[in-house]
């Protein structure tokens, strides 16, 4: 039996999305019954969460509040969150197929926002139709780096300013 928001899912377009990555499958993307290995989806799942906590909410896993980059010079990405996020569950809906050679555009939005945590949902399509392949959830909690436990007051505040700009999807396209 399918989960109760799956026709609803079933029935999502990129508009349904607020931010958008394009990703050129590759060769070995394919598993050996020509389709996208489910690894790979996990795989753009983390690559545009990721991209969007370090571009939209001043995240960046690659320093603890270190302005400089490994070559000593000052760094291009955001100062470093003293929060990091787990994933503690993840989830995906097959509606249709892809594979290697399709070029594939990732849709990304908030669909709950908690205290310390968030649960992202993200679209995949091939370039050029409407039609969603498949739908994935997962849920970061956000914990302190040091640590590994929740901080007293939850997620860092830049963090929920930009995650707040996804909640729901459309509105606040980026």
């Amino acid at each position: 039996m399918a989960p109760p928001d799956y026709e609803a899912k079933k029935g999502r377009k990129r508009s349904d999305y607020g931010y958008h990555q394009v990703h050129q499958t590759r060769w070995f993307d394919n598993d050996m019954y020509a389709h996208l290995n489910n690894t790979v989806y996990t795989a753009l799942f983390d690559t545009i969460a990721n991209a969007y906590l370090i571009q939209h909410c001043g995240m960046n896993p690659f320093s603890v509040n270190n302005p400089e980059n490994s070559n000593g010079q000052p760094s291009t990405l955001p100062v470093g969150a003293d929060q990091i996020g787990l994933i503690v569950s993840s989830h995906a809906d097959f509606f249709a197929s892809v594979a290697f050679p399709d070029t594939l555009e990732v849709g990304l939005r908030v669909a709950k926002l908690g205290s310390s945590s968030v649960t992202w949902e993200i679209g995949i399509f091939r370039q050029g139709e409407e039609d969603v392949k498949m739908v994935g959830t997962y849920t970061h909690v956000f914990v302190l780096r040091e640590t590994m436990r929740a901080g007293k007051g939850g997620m860092e505040e830049r963090v929920r300013r930009g995650l707040q700009k996804l909640v729901g999807g459309p509105a606040a396209k980026l």
